[in-house]
Formats: structure tokens, sequence, C-alpha cells
């Protein structure tokens, strides 16, 4: 009895401490009081020592809270192996200090320097072709060479007891934009090796799992493996899928173990993260454990498919809206550590963003999650493969670029706004009963991509159709992990959710039946973990929770489209189709209008105990479908919603409702009559923002 209230016990504290600690990191880390951070990055090592000075001081004159240092500078400071040189850094944190400026503190290990390459050429990554990388670029080393970790732990070792005490310095980011890119070098090879048998234990358990039988792939001994190629005959999903995992893992294993070097010397209310790129698709921020938070970089202006006029000026929100709710719910915080400051140089077309643009994307990021945002960068450099990527400030090193008179604008108003914060606020009764999770795993991606059966299957555009479509209804979204608990939102969506098990499936029945709105779409539960196609009728687990057979699945030809009926409303599909047969009780909303499956189920839908489940077999030309989908789920939940049309988007954060404009047309936005208009207009103009309390 005693060991069963001790281990009670146990659980209690665990919950309440996990229950704390994204609320307590938040706090401890940034205050809410100030909204959002602003800060920018600076490379002293760029400009002559004589001008440190004058840019810092016009730094924090413009309003900027902290700059950012040192993130290629390993050669600045350790020019010969074992020779550190901190006094030109010491010198740059000085001036930022003189200036009221906090520092974020930057281990260099993308840019190794030529003395290290040139002693061991062995620790850059092999490509698909084993051709080995060089010195030259960044970001082409290999993160399971033994040798270069070596010298990281060394390099961080120092740099963390220089800079770990320093109370000027507020954070730490390691590494820069991690994504686990595919390296075929000697030791990825031995490492993934060893990876296998940790998991799989024995070869036959491998053979097994990998259905090794198909193509007589089966091995007799671990020694026979080598990393995924498909440049060489790769062409097991199961063994890329394995490759996937083993390379974020990997990533994530390179973060945490600099991440724990310098936690040995910082103080404690230094933080840790790293910058994920905002649609990173390879390394996978759930796997890094030792980080404080994920922080992410976000440049809004690139190819998209959009109709809209302005949209390549503007911007593609789904990026920003991803990046925020993937990120923030991993430990409760998260921040842009990078965004556009305007014109860049390495898309394919890289026009100037609309003017209010920057502005926009600063306020949006705020309004949907991030505690702080950093800007790339303050000069625009003079040499370098980024020449052409705007600064705050332009080539004369002084006079302001049109985004940096938007970061100074949004600072000012930001430094107005804090007067009216309330820490009493409270998130509104109708946004919490529309509290929705986005069910988001990087294996389904990997997997679903490899096999995408149709060149116009896109995980992350279906995945982001519903985020979008949550959105314009009014929801506040977060995209959680299976680890999160369901039963915390009014709805969960599960879109394209390949990989499954038993367990999780109960989870989703349990959800329904407790009273959530459980919606799962197209492509789900179609595989076991291991990527295996299920022995028994298509997508099995998951039937009895539908409560429909899923007879096959279909896709139109590029020049061709499928039409589906809902609602008396006609819709267009092209990318995929499951074609759904419902048992009795369960409800069709949506049917087949053309092909030879005319007739046949789209969409089902029934009640579980005391909540429903709602199956979307078709992914839409343009998310319409969705969205009318999910406001149908909302409304039959008696889940009041917003109707917003494409590319306006309305967050509350902090006690302020904050609106923004991605549209080329002008919006008209309903302020209660009682509310105070801080920031903008009723009318919300393209690019506009619009801030009220």
């Amino acid at each position: 009895m005693k060991s069963c209230n001790y281990i009670a016990l146990i659980v209690i504290i665990v919950f309440l401490f996990g229950g704390l600690k994204k609320s307590d990191a938040q706090k401890s880390y940034f205050n809410p009081a100030n909204l959002i951070t602003t800060g920018v990055y600076y490379y002293p090592e760029h400009w002559d020592s004589t001008q440190w000075d004058r840019d810092l001081k016009n730094i924090a004159s413009m309003g900027f809270e902290f700059v950012h240092y040192a993130e290629f500078a390993w050669v600045m400071v350790e020019p010969e192996e074992g020779k550190f040189t901190f006094g030109w850094l010491d010198k740059a944190v000085d001036l930022a200090a003189k200036h009221g400026l906090k520092v974020i503190m930057c281990t260099p290990t993308p840019t190794p320097p030529a003395w290290l390459a040139t002693s061991h050429p062995d620790i850059f990554q092999w490509d698909q072709n084993f051709i080995p990388q060089l010195h030259g670029a960044r970001q082409n080393i290999s993160t399971c060479s033994q040798v270069y970790r070596k010298y990281v732990s060394t390099y961080v070792t120092e740099l963390a007891k220089h800079y770990g005490s320093d109370k000027r310095v507020m954070g730490w980011q390691i590494d820069n934009e991690p994504y686990a890119p595919e390296d075929f070098s000697p030791d990825a090879d031995a490492r993934f090796r060893i990876w296998l048998k940790n998991k799989y234990q024995t070869i036959e358990n491998l053979n097994r799992r990998w259905g090794a039988a198909f193509w007589g792939m089966t091995y007799s001994d671990f020694s026979q493996i080598r990393c995924f190629n498909p440049s060489h005959g790769g062409s097991s999903p199961h063994a890329y899928l394995d490759y996937k995992r083993f390379l974020a893992d990997m990533q994530a294993e390179f973060l945490n173990f600099q991440a724990d070097i310098i936690r040995k010397y910082s103080k404690t209310d230094q933080w840790i993260t790293t910058n994920y790129t905002g649609s990173q698709k390879e390394a996978d921020a759930q796997r890094s454990t030792s980080l404080d938070f994920p922080s992410y970089t976000m440049y809004p202006i690139r190819m998209n498919s959009s109709n809209d006029p302005l949209s390549f000026r503007l911007g593609d929100p789904k990026f920003m809206n991803y990046a925020n709710a993937f990120y923030r719910p991993i430990n409760g915080v998260t921040g842009v550590m990078e965004l556009q400051p305007g014109q860049v140089n390495w898309g394919e077309i890289n026009p100037q963003p609309q003017p209010g643009a920057v502005r926009m994307w600063l306020y949006h990021a705020w309004a949907a999650g991030s505690d702080f945002a950093c800007t790339y960068r303050y000069r625009q450099p003079l040499y370098g493969s980024e020449q052409y990527h705007a600064g705050i400030v332009g080539t004369d090193g002084v006079t302001p670029s049109q985004g940096g008179l938007e970061y100074n604008q949004f600072m000012l108003e930001i430094n107005k706004l804090r007067n009216s914060y309330n820490k009493e606020s409270q998130m509104p009764d109708e946004l919490q009963r529309r509290k929705t999770a986005i069910l988001w795993n990087h294996e389904n991606w990997w997997d679903l991509d490899f096999q995408k059966q149709t060149s116009q299957w896109n995980t992350f555009n279906h995945m982001s159709k519903y985020l979008d479509a949550a959105l314009s209804c009014g929801a506040p979204v977060d995209l959680i992990g299976e680890k999160d608990n369901f039963n915390d939102y009014k709805m969960l969506i599960v879109p394209a959710y390949q990989l499954v098990d038993n367990i999780l499936v109960d989870r989703w029945t349990k959800y329904a039946e407790n009273g959530g709105h459980l919606v799962l779409t197209c492509r789900t539960a179609q595989k076991d973990r291991d990527g295996q196609l299920w022995q028994g009728p298509w997508a099995s687990p998951i039937l009895k929770l539908i409560g429909a057979k899923i007879d096959f699945f279909d896709m139109m030809m590029p020049e061709t489209k499928g039409l589906v009926k809902m609602n008396g409303k006609e819709y267009t599909w092209n990318n995929w189709g499951d074609v759904i047969s419902p048992n009795a009780g369960t409800k069709s909303p949506a049917e087949y209008i053309n092909q030879f499956y005319t007739g046949k189920s789209a969409v089902i839908s029934r009640k579980l105990g005391k909540g429903t489940v709602t199956y979307v077999g078709i992914d839409s030309e343009d998310g319409m479908f969705e969205k009318d989908v999910l406001k149908s789920v909302y409304t039959s939940a008696g889940i009041a919603t917003e109707n917003y049309p494409n590319g306006i988007y309305v967050f509350r954060r902090q006690g302020f409702t904050i609106a923004v404009n991605y549209s080329s047309t002008d919006y008209e936005l309903t302020i209660p009559l009682n509310a105070h208009l801080l920031v903008g207009e009723k009318t919300l103009k393209p690019a506009g923002v619009t801030v009220w309390k």
C-alpha cells in the first residue's frame, strides 16, 4: 500500500511539474509584459572595429533590444587549434551592453575552420555518389563524425566557460538551421548500423520488420547494411523510413550534446535554443530534448500557387502559421530567430516586399505565438554569397532600408502596447471552446512523401489546408505530438496520419467517447509503424472508429477534375480520394458526383459516446472544401465560429486581438463597440495590421 501511495505521489509530482513546465519556461525566459522582444543579427567580424560602436548605438536607437553574435565565427575565435582569442568578441559584448543591448551567443558548428578541414577532411558528409564534401560551404559536416564532435566539444566548452556566467548574454543559439541532410560517409554508415542494432537487437527482427524478403533483400548480419541511397538501388520504404529517423536522431543528438556542455557552465537564466527553418521536413524539433525551447527561421516570400495578385510581395502565411503552431507547443515558448527584413538573394525570384509587409510579418509572429523576433541582418553585406540580401540598413551602414523603417515602427508601437498589457487577461470563453489541435508527426511526412502515388500529393500542403481552415474559423490552433494530451482540445484534426498502431487508435476512440470532436483525413492508418500495410481490409485499425469501410482510393490526372457535392455545393478535387462505404448509422454529408463511383461517400461522420468522428476522404484543390467540412463539424458540435476570408488572420494574444491582411483587397473588421482600437483601422488594408483590446 505504501509503495502504491509512493508511486501515486511521484505521478502527481510529475504531472504537476510537467503541466507547469511550459508556463514556467515562458515566465523565466521572456516577460509576458514585454509582449515580444525584438533583436537583430550583427556580425562585428565583417566590419572595421572602429564602426562597431556607431552601429550598436544605432541598433539601440532604432528600438532593438538584443543582438545576435558569432554563429559563423569559429575561425575568428579559434584561429588555430587550441588557441582561443575572445578579445574581439568581448569588445563586441561590451559595446552591446554599453548601449543597453542583450546578447544571444551562438555556436558556429555549421562552419568549421579551414585548419580543421585540412587536418581532418573526414569530418564532412559524403553525397549520394560517395564523394566527400569540402571546405568552402556551410552545414556540410557529418554530425556522425566523432572527430568533429571532439573539436566541437572543445570549442563549445571554451565558449561556455567564457560566457556562461556573463549576465549580458540572455541566451544561446546552437548551430544554425539544422536540417539533417542525407549523409553517406563512413561515419554515418557505421552509426546507422549501431542505431539499427539498438532498435532491432537481431537481424531476424530487422528482416521481418523491413519486409526484406521482397526482392531478396534479406540480410544475414548487420555489417551488410548501408545507409539508404536511392541513387544506388535504395528502394525499400522501410529502410528509407528508418534512415530518416536515424538522420533526425543524429541531428537531435548533435544539438543535445552541445546544449548539455553549455548547461554545465551557464547560469540558470540563460536559455538554449536552435533555429529550425519554418517548414523543416528533415530535422524534427520534437526529438531535441536538451533545448529549452525551439525557435525558427522565417522568410515569408517564396514561390507559391496563390492566385492573389499580391501574394508574391506579401508572402505565404501558411509557413508562419505552421511555425508558431508547431514549435510553440513543444515547450510553451518559441520565437522567430531569423525574420526577413526585405528583399533576399537566394530565391528563384527575389521581389521587393509590399510596403508594410515586413511590419505585418512581425505582428503576425507575435500574434501567432512568438515571444521574440530577430531579423537577419543589420547591415547589408558588401561581400560573400549574400551580397544582395537586404539588411536593416543599406550598404553605407547607416541609412535605414524600407524594412528597417518598418522594424522601427513596429518596435515603437510595441512599446506603446506594453502600457496596455494586463496580466490578468484571459482567453475569452468562445475561443476556449474553439481550441483545436492538429496531430503532426514527421515520420508520417517522410513515409508519405516517399510513396506519394501521385506527383500532385503534398503532405505539408494537405495539413496546411486544415490549419488554415481552423484559423479562418477563428480557432486557436496547436500542432501537437502523440505525447500531448488530446483532451485539452475540443477539436482534434488528424491529417493523413499514415503510420499508426492500435494504442493510438484507442486513444482517438477514447478522445471522441469523452466528448472530443475527431476529424481524420485521407491516407490515415494505411500502415503500421514499420510502414507495412495491414493484413486485412484497407486502413483496418480505424474502420470501427469511423463506422465505415474504405473501398479503395483514386487520384486524377493533372488535366482532369473529380467532383464532390456537400450541402448542395459542388467542389473539385484532384490529388487524392478515398472512396467510402458507410455503415448503418453513419452519415454521409458529401458524395462523389462524377467518375465510376458516383454516389459513393467522400466524407462520413458519426456520433461516438459524447463526441463525434468525421472522416474526410479527399484532398481538394483550393482548401475550400476542407474549410466547409471543418466549419460544419464546429457547428454540429455547438461551437460558434468566425468566417474569415482567405488571407485574413485574427489572433488573440496576451489580452490583445491582432488582425493581419495577406490578401490584395481591403477587409472590414468586426470590432466590438466597447473595444479600444490601439493600432491601425477598422478597414484592414493589404499588408495592414489592426490591434484592439
